[in-house]
């Protein structure tokens, strides 16, 4: 057998060697997920869309879903730094409850890395991905305002708070901002809370939990709206709130010729909640690209771990009331019936036949 032919078998024999055997790409180690629950359709998008970006970097991934459970999220991510992840991404149930296990994270060099949600009371809280939250409630009062025909008609109109979770952080951000547009026309009569309940003390929806807004719903109805006077807004602070709020108010004829929907805002751009506003039941609702925001996050984390420090970050928006985070805010869209195929179906968000 010549040289050339000896080469070119053993050339091929190689080439089959790899076929059989794919060259791996360089795992980079474990990095920890951990979600919040599965029954709010966004965390099942960012899970997957973080893990994917994730792996596509060469990472190992453990990602777990808590069911809506503290101590199972808080054992979930005590595993991931007994298996030696190098970084942690978590999007927390209760932002004050995870003290302990990021200081046994932090004894082990583990990175920390605060999803949407802001951890609180830990100094061990290395950066934070979030959008800009202030300016969700802002866009949603806004959106209130555009929907009710503020300024050509002045009203009074009357309007009801809703809240987020108490024990989520980001549920004051959202509060806040809706209440810096809304608040001044309170006051000046433009807007009437006819309950009087105002304050997140008073009008929070612990765990979001569409069903309590559904009932608290109910209740505001009952008490203060028998009388034949109507409800011309609800501030809802996220979609799953709005559709249980939509529920209680269909129970009592909203929707019918006499009686027309309230202007009622959303969050998460949800497709129940977008078929919703096409029917003309919910008004509005911001999408907040969690696509972007995996992708951001992923690419901070690998920065990060490759000894990189992450540039462009806001330094002032966020004490977790032990320090400042370091933060990422990404920039929120408000939508409603004249802009949603522009921005969530041509862009690829939604597909338009899941909207039919």
């Amino acid at each position: 057998m010549n040289f050339n032919r000896r080469f070119v078998l053993a050339a091929s024999a190689a080439a089959l060697s790899m076929l059989a055997h794919p060259v791996l790409a360089q795992d980079k180690g474990l990095i920890g997920i951990s979600m919040p629950e599965k029954t709010t359709l966004r965390w099942i998008q960012d899970g997957d869309q973080l893990k994917s970006a994730l792996e596509a970097k060469g990472y190992t991934v453990d990602m777990q879903y808590a069911g809506d459970d503290i101590p199972n999220q808080l054992a979930q991510i005590e595993n991931m730094v007994t298996k030696d992840a190098k970084a942690l991404v978590i999007a927390a149930l209760d932002g004050t409850t995870l003290s302990t296990v990021l200081q046994q994270a932090a004894d082990k060099g583990v990175k920390v890395f605060a999803y949407d949600r802001l951890i609180r009371e830990s100094p061990n809280v290395d950066y934070y991905t979030t959008f800009d939250n202030f300016k969700v409630g802002v866009l949603q009062a806004e959106s209130i305002l555009k929907g009710l025909g503020y300024p050509e008609k002045q009203g009074p109109f009357n309007i009801e708070l809703f809240g987020g979770s108490p024990d989520d952080n980001n549920a004051f951000f959202f509060y806040d901002g809706a209440m810096s547009v809304l608040q001044p026309l309170i006051d000046k009569g433009v807007l009437v809370v006819k309950s009087g309940q105002t304050g997140m003390e008073k009008v929070g929806t612990l765990k979001w939990d569409g069903a309590t807004a559904q009932a608290r719903m109910d209740n505001l109805l009952s008490a203060n709206y028998s009388d034949g006077s109507r409800v011309d807004a609800v501030l809802a602070p996220n979609d799953n709130l709005a559709r249980g709020i939509v529920s209680s108010l269909r129970g009592v004829g909203y929707g019918s010729s006499d009686l027309a929907w309230p202007v009622i805002s959303g969050q998460d751009a949800e497709v129940p909640s977008l078929k919703a506003i096409i029917a003309g039941e919910q008004y509005s609702t911001v999408y907040k690209d969690t696509r972007e925001l995996a992708k951001v996050t992923a690419d901070m984390v690998d920065q990060v771990l490759s000894g990189k420090t992450p540039e462009g970050l806001d330094t002032k928006t966020y004490n977790n009331g032990v320090e400042v985070v370091p933060s990422v805010l990404l920039t929120p869209v408000a939508v409603d019936k004249s802009n949603y195929e522009d921005v969530l179906v041509k862009s690829g968000y939604v597909k338009a036949e899941d909207l039919q």
